[in-house]
């Protein structure tokens, strides 16, 4: 472990400290092709810092091509001469349909500047501060109405202001999550999400995903069996298949929590638009029991480093929740609070998203039309109403991982299906995103994968190809 001791600095993010140091390691050679990282709760501790500092850097060292991830194995360093092809078309024509932020020329700096500079004028050195509490109470009070919009009627006093959704994952487990307790999740979801359940030590058990939502009856055949302390969802356009839950099952999924007696924790990333959907209603917007814990995430609707979101908190959960902020971070930055506020409530929020919504809806529905008439008869897509990723199934028999590198020396980047199991037997699904991509790039990218497909499922049959005579742990 000596070589990944390292001296943190306050000046610059921890996680870019240590992603900058495992990548010069990696180009030294002091870390091997193929070698395996320091688990994520061993490294944490090694250098004091958070499990979700080290997934964040690992995820950023991920997608730079440095590393990739086998489940239930760990991360390991990746083929250098994959990277090296990386590298090479990265700087000259590489698509990243592997990246979920959005793309920079949707950003509104003139605004945002000029609503920082308002925050600046108006609260002066206050915005400095410590804010030890819930987070600004005027930005509370605009993001209420901002839910209202969403049809979740709330008050600030159930709010809490967070630095963005995966701090708001980490909390509500820091707060409620003991070591050995049960969290139910989709299968697949979100990589960043059950990182944090397992460096709680909580016992994670996947239940699968169905055109229409969640499995309820393979959820209530565990019910009945097993008792969650929570169940983790994204019920509109979920990372990574797409998938959009019936009203039905919102509805279910509530009723069952108050029958079994378990919290809901809703990751809310971009229910903000209906794409081709007839109910893109939070499912907190349906909770009548107060058993849902919703965390909305700014990430892919504003600017990703902003680093902001929000909590909607059940009022018996709230004290836990925010000693759980405040031993994170103390508070979410003021400047950047009170910037959201006077953004949100001078620079016409509204005709922001309604803009937003009209670029990702013609987005989506160009990928979809194109893979459904490029791949469709080849490959099996996962049906969506709506979102940003489109999870696609090789034939059997085929990797993830292996198509993710192929790809990668065509000029497209994927992300491999095994980030978004907790265990799995078949590596055989990769995802699209096409939050970063433009129409143009959009066009291309699966284009490319049309045309370099047949290679692929030729050259790879029945496993014929073996990587370099290795064997891989």
């Amino acid at each position: 472990m000596d070589k990944y001791k390292l001296e943190l600095v306050s000046d610059n993010s921890k996680y870019i400290q240590i992603y900058n140091h495992i990548k010069n390691l990696i180009a030294k050679g002091e870390i091997k092709e193929h070698e395996k990282l320091p688990p994520i709760r061993k490294f944490a501790d090694y250098i004091a810092v958070n499990n979700a500092t080290i997934v964040k850097a690992y995820e950023l060292l991920e997608k730079e091509g440095y590393v990739h991830k086998i489940v239930g194995s760990g991360t390991f360093v990746s083929s250098l001469n994959i990277k090296k092809s990386t590298n090479k078309i990265d700087i000259e024509d590489m698509i990243h349909f592997d990246s979920g932020n959005p793309s920079r020329e949707m950003f509104p700096i003139d605004n945002f500047k000029a609503a920082i500079n308002m925050a600046l004028e108006k609260d002066g050195a206050s915005i400095f501060e410590y804010d030890e509490g819930k987070g600004s109470n005027e930005l509370r009070e605009e993001l209420c109405l901002y839910l209202k919009d969403k049809r979740i009627n709330t008050n600030k006093e159930n709010i809490q202001i967070i630095s963005g959704a995966q701090q708001g994952i980490d909390i509500v487990c820091k707060g409620l999550i003991n070591y050995s307790d049960v969290v139910f999740v989709e299968e697949p979801t979100y990589n960043g999400a059950l990182e944090v359940f397992k460096s709680r030590g909580a016992k994670v058990i996947p239940i699968p995903m169905l055109q229409d939502g969640i499995d309820i009856g393979i959820l209530k055949l565990k019910l009945e069996k097993i008792k969650p302390k929570l169940i983790y969802v994204m019920p509109n356009f979920q990372n990574p298949t797409g998938i959009s839950y019936s009203t039905y099952k919102k509805k279910k999924l509530i009723e069952l929590a108050e029958k079994y007696n378990f919290y809901i924790l809703e990751d809310d990333f971009i229910s903000d638009f209906a794409f081709d959907s007839s109910d893109n209603r939070p499912l907190k917007s349906y909770d009548t029991n107060n058993r849902v814990i919703y965390i909305k995430s700014f990430s892919k609707i504003l600017m990703p480093g902003l680093r902001i979101g929000i909590i909607d908190i059940p009022i018996e959960l709230q004290k836990k929740i925010l000693w759980a902020k405040y031993s994170s971070d103390i508070s979410t930055p003021g400047l950047i609070q009170k910037s959201m506020y006077y953004y949100m409530k001078y620079f016409n929020w509204n005709n922001y998203l309604k803009n937003l919504e009209k670029i990702y809806t013609e987005k989506y529905r160009k990928t979809k039309s194109l893979l459904d008439e490029k791949l469709g008869d080849k490959l099996k897509i996962s049906k969506s109403i709506g979102g940003l990723n489109f999870f696609v199934e090789l034939p059997r028999g085929y990797s993830s991982q292996d198509f993710y590198e192929f790809m990668v020396k065509k000029g497209v980047c994927i992300t491999p299906g095994t980030y978004f199991f907790d265990n799995i037997m078949d590596d055989r699904f990769f995802r699209i995103n096409i939050a970063n991509t433009n129409l143009e790039d959009i066009i291309r990218g699966i284009t490319i994968i049309e045309n370099n497909l047949q290679e692929f499922i030729t050259y790879y049959k029945n496993g014929e190809y073996i990587r370099s005579n290795k064997i891989f742990y």
